[in-house]
């Protein structure tokens, strides 16, 4: 349950406004005499908090008629404080975005080969035919949203086979790598390593995703031809693109061409600004990443309406500053000068690492399934997160302060100072003249109310490391257990956690390998990261969880938009347990063995033919 609280009297004052006064009512938009038409906000408001508003106040709390977000081109909308609630907003547009999806899914062979050419501009590989039948043997769902293979691999068919092969070798004897190959004499398997400090044990370590990779082909292995392919066994990506080198692949691959390899632009060392558009806010200047100057903090409040979109450094450069894969680094590392096809187990928007399926950490369901209780039978409302301070080294040649998990236990706990947070709009307002009771989510969202730490994050958060400080020198490592409460570590299929109605989902040393069990519970997922995934075109944020940014600047006010405030007050309970069953159902329908082997099959398929035209 929400953590008790026993606010002192001047407190009560200070929350006189966010009291709740009165039961949903029907009768509002008659008696109101507005036209009715408040969009999402009557359409998603089931469970909203209805208030009496004084009637002389209601133009002040009502939205403007012609007040609207912002979409930026980054994939954030910009809240504009005189239109009403954004989420409401952006659940409705994602509902509708994800049924537009699911009708206009291909049913038949030949649709699936009009709609690839169509979105791609060329044919679909050799082997589509078998690809699309183990699709239909095995109920795997939207056959045509792949548009994340097409933009890992669209660059390499701008090479041409020579100089493809001449490349791929070079790239096998860069530690660290193992290679997976099948011919026609054997069956798929290991085909060779590099690696940078041979060692049995570490060889063991390296290659533990090579069984799960075989495991996910085996299905298919008959009719799969035959490829060869390097992986890296690292979590995190390797090879940081050079803007104006990936350019010309992909300017040759649209043009049916191959790149001269005589030809191709000096690699400059901007670090990870080098994977940029120069003239994006990532690259505005020779060296735009200081790792010595933090960025101002956002003024305008900012919601994620496009998750892929808002991971990109370069048009949303605070994630340079905000996260462990780029904050560990000061500039960053120098840019491949060539374009190597070398499959990594997650990667970003500045890296050209392909990204398989990856089957670490998966899991079918919760079990057992009585410590993940339904919606209405969890108790706790609180935040929860637990886990280890992994994601960056903690010594003095880092800035660990402000890695992504370190940032996270340090804001949820702090005690000092206020946090602004977008409020339910609800009001009490004792001699006054009160209209008809309204939904508080048709309000205008406002600029947010400023609330003590202290208050808040007892009452809403329970957010901790757990066990004892890692990856840390010695005199860190004492630092890091006296600055943060390190809690036990608990199951994460226990009781406790299947308790709590909303869950945190952060990246550790790379992309996070638990939002598969997280999101297979009945609970609400927030998730923060800045590593794209395989699943992303093929799951909808807003309905099945909640996108938060890498920097939390959104997490509060997501947070209270369906838990309300400090007494529940304004609460969207109904929206928030509708996201998280449909999480969970998602996670049943479209993430199963069977759809990663289906995205594997028709990766594999199109890798094999790199440096044929169209």
């Amino acid at each position: 349950m929400v953590a008790s609280l026993t606010p002192l009297r001047t407190i009560r004052r200070r929350l006189l406004l966010l009291l709740l006064v009165a039961s949903v009512s029907v009768v509002l938009w008659i008696q109101i005499g507005l036209s009715g038409n408040l969009g999402p906000a009557l359409r998603l408001a089931s469970s909203t908090t209805r208030s009496a508003i004084p009637t002389r106040f209601l133009e002040h709390y009502l939205p403007k008629p012609n007040a609207k977000h912002v979409y930026l081109s980054n994939g954030l909308l910009e809240v504009n404080p005189d239109a009403g609630h954004p989420i409401l907003e952006l659940i409705e547009k994602a509902r509708k975005d994800w049924q537009r999806k699911l009708d206009r899914a291909s049913k038949t062979l030949p649709e699936a080969v009009q709609e690839y050419k169509r979105r791609y501009g060329r044919p679909p590989p050799k082997g589509f035919d078998d690809w699309w039948e183990y699709v239909q043997e095995n109920g795997v769902l939207l056959p045509d949203e792949y548009d994340f293979i097409h933009n890992d691999l669209e660059p390499f068919w701008g090479i041409s086979p020579e100089d493809l092969l001449e490349v791929q070798a070079r790239q096998e004897t860069v530690p660290d790598v193992f290679i997976l190959e099948k011919n026609a004499t054997h069956d798929t398997g290991f085909a060779g390593a590099a690696y940078s400090t041979p060692h049995l044990v570490k060889e063991r370590a390296l290659l533990r995703g090579l069984d799960e990779i075989l495991d996910l082909l085996d299905p298919v292995e008959d009719v799969l031809p035959h490829f060869r392919a390097i992986f890296s066994p690292h979590d995190n990506p390797n090879l940081l693109s050079d803007y104006h080198v990936k350019q010309m692949f992909l300017a040759a691959a649209r043009q049916g061409g191959y790149v001269d390899m005589n030809k191709l632009p000096e690699a400059r060392h901007y670090g990870f600004a080098s994977a940029c558009r120069p003239g994006s806010p990532g690259r505005l200047t020779e060296a735009p990443v200081n790792q010595f100057v933090r960025p101002p903090p956002r003024v305008n409040k900012t919601f994620i309406y496009n998750h892929q979109l808002s991971m990109n450094p370069c048009t949303n450069p605070s994630i340079f500053y905000n996260h462990a894969q780029y904050v560990a680094h000061d500039l960053g590392p120098a840019p491949q000068p060539v374009m190597a096809a070398q499959f990594a187990y997650c990667s970003t928007p500045l890296y050209h690492d392909i990204q398989p399926p990856t089957f670490i950490a998966w899991t079918d369901d919760i079990r057992p399934r009585e410590n993940d209780p339904p919606w209405d039978q969890k108790t706790d409302e609180r935040l929860m997160w637990r886990g280890s301070n992994t994601g960056i080294n903690h010594n003095d040649g880092t800035r660990w302060i402000y890695a992504q998990r370190i940032q996270l236990v340090r804001i949820a706990n702090e005690l000092n100072g206020t946090e602004r947070i977008l409020m339910p709009r609800v009001n009490v307002l004792d001699g006054q003249e009160y209209s008809p009771l309204i939904s508080s989510s048709a309000l205008k969202v406002g600029e947010g109310a400023e609330l003590p730490k202290s208050l808040v994050n007892p009452a809403m958060m329970d957010i901790s490391f757990t066990g004892h400080a890692i990856g840390c020198d010695q005199p860190y490592c004492d630092y890091l257990e006296t600055l943060f409460e390190w809690k036990p570590k608990q199951n994460a299929n226990g009781k406790q956690a299947g308790n709590h109605k909303y869950l945190v989902d952060v990246d550790g040393n790379g992309w996070s390998s638990r939002f598969k069990r997280l999101i297979t519970s009945n609970s609400l997922v927030f998730k923060a990261t800045a590593y794209p995934e395989w699943w992303l075109d093929r799951i909808q944020p807003w309905v099945h969880y909640v996108p938060i940014q890498v920097d939390y600047s959104d997490l509060y006010d997501s947070y209270v938009f369906f838990r309300g405030g400090l007494y529940g007050e304004g609460n969207h309970d109904d929206l928030a347990r509708e996201i998280a069953e449909a999480g969970r159902t998602w996670s049943k329908t479209f993430w199963r063995k069977q759809d990663m082997t289906a995205y594997f099959f028709r990766q594999g398929s199109l890798t094999v033919h790199f440096g044929e035209t169209n």
